[in-house]
């Protein structure tokens, strides 16, 4: 059933945690959660052109802390941060509680599911062709760290009379593995024949440790400038290690074979 559920929902408590942190009274739950469901709703309205892909809502005592995740962090603060104290303004008014902003720069959309889906969207509502839309898509996921990508796109495609469903898959997508890093996003184009929606699928690797708060941790590391760098040479190591050891048997070898002529 991994292919069928949501894999951000299934990993809930595993791998990743929740985008609404906070714990409330039963008589104030509802109210809460109209509140951020207003909240996300009017900043994904009022940033579409900023690449937002998460809002995090945080609730400390008598505050509210919104993250906003975005591709482009200088629209949402705008010249002098004047948009933003706007913005916090305007956010103000869904909620009684103290309201901080908080901006988090996504280094990598190509990789971001959310962002894969509404950019495809963007084309699709342009004309631009599915298919190579869908093909751009995973050769940037793949050229950017990506281990596996899975598109899907359906509706009146092309301006078919009939509905239909077409994906393309590149590399390794495990959606029953829980411990895998999924990252999965969902967007609708309006069309002239329609609407068609986009899933993306994104298999970033494997968490092994058992804690919700792992891929965030994840994606803080991958947006520090400083960390990628150190990865890779860390990864880079045991392989010249190894190459060390299989020149030492080959020369190991040459020198018996010599011994016995």
């Amino acid at each position: 059933m991994g292919q069928k559920v949501n894999p951000i929902g299934l990993r809930l408590g595993i791998n990743r945690t929740w985008d609404s942190r906070w714990f409330a009274d039963r008589r104030e739950y509802g109210q809460l959660l109209l509140e951020d469901f207003k909240i996300r709703d009017y900043l994904k309205t009022k940033l579409k052109a900023a690449g937002v892909s998460r809002i995090i809502v945080e609730r400390p005592h008598k505050k509210c802390r919104v993250t906003i995740h975005s591709a482009r962090p200088g629209v949402v603060i705008g010249k002098k941060g004047a948009d933003i104290e706007k913005l916090k303004s305007d956010v103000q008014k869904y909620t009684a509680s103290e309201v901080h902003l908080n901006i988090v720069e996504i280094r990598k959309p190509e990789v971001d599911a959310r962002l894969i889906a509404e950019n495809i969207a963007q084309q699709l509502e342009r004309r631009i062709a599915f298919r190579r839309a869908m093909k751009r898509a995973v050769q940037s996921a793949l050229k950017l760290g990506a281990l596996g990508i899975r598109i899907s796109c359906s509706g009146r495609l092309g301006g078919a009379e009939i509905a239909r469903i077409e994906w393309y898959r590149e590399g390794r997508v495990p959606l029953h593995t829980l411990r895998a890093d999924i990252d999965y996003g969902v967007s609708t184009a309006h069309t002239a024949m329609g609407t068609c929606g986009v899933k993306v699928w994104v298999f970033k690797g494997e968490i092994m440790e058992h804690d919700p708060m792992a891929q965030d941790k994840r994606l803080s590391e991958a947006n520090d400038p400083s960390r990628p760098q150190q990865g890779r040479d860390r990864d880079r190591e045991p392989r010249v290690e190894v190459e060390r050891r299989r020149g030492r048997d080959r020369d190991r070898d040459r020198d018996t074979d010599g011994d016995r002529g």
